[in-house]
């Protein structure tokens, strides 16, 4: 299904602005990593979107030309053979020019100050794109609002059935995979930073608060230290296991973020349930606190204000592998900006959506909590993902 145009001009407009009030005097911005260019022209085509502050926004395809024309209704779409094109057409920059800082190679640099000559160093224009993308329209909060009722429904209703003594977690892995993409999820879902996964993080008991590489209070075992994800062939589920699921769903490139606990064959020790509880009760003031105006800093502040020197003590992880957010930003990325934590000072607008998970490890049972997808009304967080509060019994 093709994005449709009105949606691409209002982005169009709200980046310009956004230039304009961040960065007065900008001339041109140029844009290349492959989420943004779905974001502003419908298509994720191998190419280069250059936006003029005086002039018109052309996207500049390499490959494939004949595929964004087909699959985009942004109006400015040309083929091009490589940088000179584009910069032969566009002349040269009457003033700063930004790009994605975050994103471009130095190769990708030195192949465009060749041919644009750029008249000083670009500047960085990530944090406005990222406030750009931040405030979903009705459009990109449907997809999402699709996105997590399969979440939901999946991690919920029946994901149960496919728990059973003796699965590994690599099988578990390729069995709700295959569910998630029968129930509609996209297939993958994405990182900034390039990266991508199938799913996200699945774990038996303890394997869930294994050291990680990645920025998340959760661990994981994974196949091979050349492969830290999809979960561990010799790890097999038995009786009195925490089986803990953190995946996202995706539906037209909108994802949504929910992590489902369960315990399987009997409960899990009474002060590890006690803590679950706690976090529980942590997402709930968080998602209270999302409404327009409020600043994610704050937030971030007065909770854990609130939490006892114990509780902290390993919160948000497991011993001293902890984070310092409490949720993060989500939509085309899983991981977009703001984020609930310090540093974070615009205050929220409405149509914002955070993926809110307070969540801790408990030393020989793995790791507790709960994490939802919400969207920032007058009203606080709405959940796009379901009221479940986890640690759903299954097998007893």
């Amino acid at each position: 299904m093709q994005v449709p145009a009105s949606e691409l001009t209002a982005r169009l407009a709200r980046f310009r602005a956004e230039m304009d009030r961040r960065s007065p005097g900008w001339s041109l911005a140029a844009i290349t990593e492959k989420t943004n260019l779905y974001y502003f022209t419908g298509t994720i085509q191998d190419g280069l979107l250059l936006i003029l502050r005086d002039g018109e926004a052309v996207f500049w395809v390499r490959k494939s030309y004949e595929r964004a024309r087909c699959e985009s209704l942004f109006p400015g779409i040309r083929p091009m053979k490589s940088y000179r094109d584009a910069a032969a057409a566009t002349g040269p920059a009457k003033g700063p020019a930004y790009l994605e800082l975050d994103f471009v190679t130095l190769a990708q640099y030195g192949r465009m100050q060749k041919h644009f000559a750029f008249p000083a160093p670009p500047l960085a224009l990530d944090a406005q794109v990222a406030a750009v993308r931040a405030v979903k329209s009705p459009y990109e909060l449907a997809l999402m609002e699709k996105a997590g009722k399969i979440h939901r429904h999946v991690l919920e209703d029946l994901a149960p059935s496919l728990l059973c003594e003796g699965i590994d977690e690599v099988t578990l892995t390729a069995d709700l995979y295959k569910v998630m993409v029968n129930e509609g999820h996209q297939g993958i879902i994405r990182f900034g930073m390039w990266n991508e996964m199938l799913l996200g993080q699945i774990g038996f008991g303890t394997s869930s608060i294994a050291p990680t590489c990645v920025d998340t209070p959760g661990g994981i075992a994974g196949l091979h230290p050349a492969v830290p994800m999809a979960g561990n062939r010799d790890r097999k589920l038995a009786r009195g296991d925490l089986v803990v699921i953190d995946i996202g769903c995706g539906v037209e490139g909108y994802q949504t973020d929910k992590t489902q606990s369960y315990m399987f064959g009997a409960a899990i020790p009474g002060a590890a349930i006690r803590v679950h509880e706690q976090c529980v009760a942590v997402q709930d003031e968080v998602a209270s606190m999302l409404r327009p105006g409020a600043i994610p800093s704050e937030i971030y502040a007065t909770v854990m204000a609130g939490l006892t020197p114990e509780f902290k003590d390993g919160f948000m992880g497991y011993g001293k592998n902890t984070v310092k957010f409490l949720g993060h930003g989500i939509g085309l990325h899983i991981d977009e900006s703001p984020v609930i934590a310090a540093g974070f000072d615009e205050p929220l607008q409405e149509g914002m959506v955070f993926a809110v998970e307070p969540k801790k490890g408990v030393a020989g049972v793995g790791l507790v909590g709960i994490e939802n997808t919400f969207v920032v009304t007058p009203q606080g967080g709405r959940s796009l993902t379901g009221n479940n509060r986890g640690l759903l019994p299954v097998g007893f």
